[in-house]
């Protein structure tokens, strides 16, 4: 396709992306499923083409998601992004402007539990540096991972009093973020509730 792109002249101006949906474990951390915050399964590829505005083998290792790709083909495309989206172009970071993206940390949350997939509910912060997550529901659990020090998120430092100041400024940022996006406990609780009512109508056909 690359090669078509190339000879038939369309290359310059067109985008090409290439991602995934997360991957599933093997036998780390000794779970099963991708749904976990975990970082075997909360990273996925991101490979972008397009010569017109990224510059040849260029890397960013700033923080995006998968909400971010509506507003960046929307903007690649010159067209306005609604407010209601919450993701944010990555446009600047494709351009080299580096210096304007101002997210250090992105927010997650998994709550369909109880499920076919049987994965605890929980919602998290990530960092450069950190990870703080939220086991609730039917239990209530803390963990934190320091990523620099513990690359392979084995180690819950969450009770280690050399972490607390560092726990209480993550907890002020996760609460912040969950009013960004509108997130709670009550609002999942509907999703649940419609989606078990989905499946109960599925199981009936």
């Amino acid at each position: 396709m690359l090669d078509y792109l190339d000879e038939s002249g369309l290359a310059e101006n067109t985008i090409v992306v290439y991602t995934s949906d997360q991957g599933f474990y093997l036998g780390e951390h000794g779970w099963f499923d991708k749904r976990f915050i975990y970082n075997e399964s909360f990273k996925t590829p991101l490979l972008v083409r397009w010569p017109q505005k990224i510059k040849s083998e260029s890397i960013t290792t700033e923080m995006v998601q998968n909400i971010d790709f509506a507003p960046t083909f929307m903007e690649a495309a010159d067209i306005s992004v609604p407010e209601g989206i919450q993701g944010e172009s990555i446009m600047p970071l494709q351009e080299g402007n580096n210096e304007v993206w101002d997210r250090d940390a992105v927010y997650y949350h998994y709550y369909e539990y109880p499920g076919v997939h049987m994965v605890k509910r929980h919602y998290g912060i990530v960092s450069e540096d950190f990870k703080l997550v939220h086991f609730y529901d039917d239990v209530d659990e803390w963990e934190l991972y320091d990523r620099k020090l513990d690359t392979l998120e084995l180690n819950n430092v969450y009770d280690d009093p050399k972490y607390q100041e560092t726990i209480k400024t993550l907890k002020s940022q996760l609460s912040e973020l969950r009013v960004k996006y509108e997130d709670s406990d009550s609002l999942n609780m509907h999703y649940i509730n419609l989606h078990k009512e989905h499946m109960t109508s599925r199981g009936k056909k």
